[in-house]
């Protein structure tokens, strides 16, 4: 069912029941308690494809680190991986320090306040336009995410797939629409954002069943009254991710390991990784490859494979230890590392099982 020609409205009493909740049951997170535009900033950037549980921690030791933007701007980029590390898809915070440089350079150090305006900065999309100028600043713009969007499709009983940009459109006009025929104060508008998203996540949740005895909109849910929440909201199923099968060859002498720096563009770009083939390679492949590089092997192991899934692919790794006869030397684009440098070297989380192997061993 096309629900596009549909006419929604959140009503007087669907604002107070949600309003009414949310004061409540929302929880305690630390770029709640602050309302600094910069930490509201860095927590939806982090929050993307990442779980409130990780962020919270790694929130607290990033601004510890760089307290504003200015400290962001100006953060060397390996330190700047360093605090990111653990949290993936590496490509966000590059874009927060792009940003920060062009707030620096044009907006004083400051975010502006309009979503207009927000729009139009590196790595800020529609939905984080929304929910800075709406948390931060209070003002009346709309913040869909697929919590919010989860929500209101099992609230309507919108059968839309909410992975077409516009469905999320139409939902976007949904929450405007409310604004304008609203006009409530800037306190207002940054709960009234904020509650949808947690009832989302609370509530309406992502995984399993919702727990609808526990929703302010469960007599008047069409999803609930029907029955209907085991297939609303639709999704579209993705395309099947492309599988890449790789040898990854941690070559080390008595004292260092060699790391590789991957492209400054790219998937994990200027990453530092271990050495990687894409190909599934045998033991004499692998020290052919070795030798290829201008080492001697002196001794190769096997090491346990590895998986790591990204967006739309997956890498399968096979690995190798490959000792050296001689002590290494830096080949191009690569570093030598002893194991505390490994340790605190911002390395992909897709090497994450090699580099505690070894962080585990004598």
């Amino acid at each position: 069912m096309n629900s596009h020609n549909r006419t929604y409205e959140i009503t007087d009493d669907m604002k107070t029941a949600l309003l009414s909740w949310y004061s409540v049951n929302k929880r305690e997170l630390p770029w709640r308690e602050t309302g600094d535009p910069y930490h509201v900033w860095l927590s939806e950037i982090m929050l993307q494809q990442t779980r409130v549980e990780a962020v919270r921690e790694k929130f607290i030791e990033f601004t510890s680190e760089l307290p504003d933007i200015p400290s962001l701007a100006s953060c060397d980029d390996d330190r700047l991986m360093r605090l990111w590390e653990g949290m993936g898809y590496y490509s966000r915070v590059r874009n927060l320090k792009k940003c920060a440089a062009v707030l620096m350079d044009k907006y004083e150090g400051q975010l502006p306040e309009e979503r207009d305006e927000l729009i139009r900065l590196p790595g800020i999309g529609p939905y984080t336009a929304g929910a800075i100028s709406a948390i931060a600043y209070g003002r009346p713009a709309a913040a869909v995410d697929g919590n919010v969007m989860r929500v209101l499709a099992r609230l309507f009983g919108m059968e839309d797939d909410i992975r077409d940009a516009h469905t999320k459109q139409m939902m976007e006009e949904i929450i405007q629409h409310s604004y304008d025929s609203w006009a409530p104060d800037r306190d207002t508008v940054r709960d009234f954002t904020q509650a949808w998203m947690e009832l989302g996540a609370l509530v309406c949740v992502p995984n399993g069943p919702p727990h609808c005895s526990e929703c302010p909109f469960e007599h008047v849910c069409t999803a609930c009254l029907e029955q209907a929440t085991d297939r609303i909201p639709y999704r579209s199923p993705l395309k099947q991710r492309r599988i890449i099968e790789k040898t990854v060859l941690i070559i080390r002498d008595g004292e260092h390991f060699l790391l590789h720096k991957r492209p400054a563009t790219g998937l994990l770009a200027g990453l530092y990784e271990f050495p990687s083939v894409d190909a599934v390679l045998s033991v004499r492949e692998a020290l052919d490859e070795a030798e290829r590089m201008g080492f001697e092997p002196l001794h190769i192991i096997r090491l346990p494979d590895s998986k790591h899934i990204f967006t739309h692919l997956e890498w399968h790794m096979r690995a190798y230890e490959i000792r050296t006869a001689s002590p290494l030397t830096c080949a191009e684009d690569c570093i030598l590392a002893d194991k505390k440098d490994l340790a605190q070297r911002a390395i992909p989380n897709a090497f994450q099982k090699y580099k505690d192997y070894y962080s585990l061993r004598d």
